[in-house]
């Protein structure tokens, strides 16, 4: 089978831990490669995701590599063994490749998605309206077919959310971000008002960060934090205008949790934010 010429996210990130279990034991490429009998290119082609890797050869690379974390392995092996593709695969080509690696992040995740969000509402949390006035302030300009399809996808991704009581929403949002009135004032009140509805779902937990507090608690840029099978296996996606950026060295996973433990520290509890965001619904003006 020739090498894959676009690798999903999941294989990616499979090959990149590959490659930290084969540095973490001061082996270069060609080092394992002779000691597994394979062609030292076969090394770069699987820590890239371009080819599979086995069960049997992942265990092979744990071996040679005297990699003794247990869950880490099982861990990989399921990814080993996941030949579904998702959801997300109908807009292909239809989308740009980054709004399907956020969804993929998000399947991706075993457990709880923090979110920490200062401009604007989580996409998980929007409402099509508000999600429609978001991309209609895109630079070049959609066409509204293109505003409806990404609309579409946000509504999509919320939809798969709720439909997965294993996963947990965690929401972190700056009070800023109550007030930007994308797709205007009525379209904001029912952004809020949904809001309320959504913070009372079992999985979806939403805390605001006032304007009062010391200091600004997290950066300005958009951050999801994800939870893995496995600590090693976290995630962390930061949004910009480029399309996501991915981080899971373990220097820069300590890092955002730090950052998260300081939001959640600045934050009103559930209730307090759920009457803030009340409050500022009920008076809107235009």
């Amino acid at each position: 089978m020739p090498p894959r010429r676009n690798p999903s996210l999941r294989q990616r990130r499979l090959g990149a831990e590959l490659r930290k279990i084969r540095e973490a034991a001061a082996l270069r490429g060609p080092q394992l490669a002779r000691i597994l009998d394979i062609d030292v290119s076969q090394i770069s082609q699987m820590e890239s995701g371009r080819i599979g890797v086995s069960r049997q050869r992942l265990r092979a690379i744990a071996n040679a590599c005297k990699c003794l974390n247990d869950p880490l392995i099982d861990a990989l092996g399921n990814m080993t063994q996941d030949r579904t593709k998702g959801w997300w695969e109908e807009y292909r080509g239809l989308l740009p490749s980054t709004f399907l690696e956020s969804a993929e992040h998000e399947d991706f995740a075993a457990g709880t998605l923090k979110v920490w969000m200062s401009v604007f509402i989580p996409g998980l949390l929007q409402t099509g309206d508000y999600a429609k006035g978001m991309f209609s302030r895109t630079i070049p300009r959609l066409t509204i077919h293109e505003i409806d399809l990404r609309a579409a996808f946000r509504t999509q991704r919320r939809t798969v959310l709720l439909r997965s009581p294993q996963k947990k929403l965690e929401a972190y949002i700056h009070e800023s971000s109550l007030l930007t009135r994308f797709g205007g004032t009525d379209v904001l009140r029912d952004q809020l008002l949904r809001m309320i509805d959504d913070s009372l779902q079992d999985n979806i937990s939403i805390r605001v960060v006032p304007f009062d507090v010391h200091t600004h608690p997290g950066p300005i840029e958009s951050i999801i934090y994800s939870f893995g099978e496995v600590p090693e296996l976290d995630t962390v996606e930061m949004e910009s205008s480029r399309g996501p950026i991915f981080f899971d060295a373990p220097s820069e996973l300590e890092s955002y949790r730090t950052i998260f433990d300081r939001i959640e520290r600045a934050a009103l509890s559930e209730e307090e934010s759920r009457n803030m965001i009340q409050d500022i619904a009920r008076n809107l003006k235009d």
